[in-house]
């Protein structure tokens, strides 16, 4: 095939037709972004001292569970049966109290099993398992 002035086509120049794509694609991209309505809100504005700890608020009791099974309350050991009659009692003044379970990795399971089972029954509901974050 030949063109007009003698010459052979060996291509089709497709740069007009990407830029004719191009200038669409900048067309959608504004009228998308044109038409989203947000929501508009009012944020509240930090205050620059630092918040204060509410002093009402109940102490995080901390067991803790060794390698061995050793259980501790609050850095105090303690057995199953203690830590049961400990928390009821901290449980009759503070009805909503947190508590955090740190069991070692080499820990039997049973013993944190046991663990968590007296706080079920104790009716708390506030509670932490401690982890290490995972090695990237």
């Amino acid at each position: 095939m030949q063109a007009g002035d003698g010459k052979d086509y060996d291509d089709i120049n497709v740069t007009p037709m990407v830029d004719l794509y191009l200038v669409l694609l900048l067309i959608f991209i504004i009228m998308t972004t044109a038409a989203v309505k947000g929501m508009k809100v009012q944020l509240p504005s930090a205050s620059k001292s630092p918040a204060a700890a509410n002093p009402n608020a109940p102490k995080v009791q901390a067991i803790l569970i060794d390698d061995n099974g050793k259980i501790e309350l609050n850095r105090e050991p303690v057995t199953l049966g203690e830590l049961e009659r400990r928390l009821a009692s901290l449980k009759s003044t503070t009805p909503d109290l947190p508590a955090v379970v740190r069991g070692n990795r080499a820990t039997q399971y049973e013993v944190i099993m046991g663990v968590l089972d007296v706080l079920a029954r104790l009716k708390i509901t506030k509670i932490g398992l401690a982890t290490q974050p995972a090695k990237s």
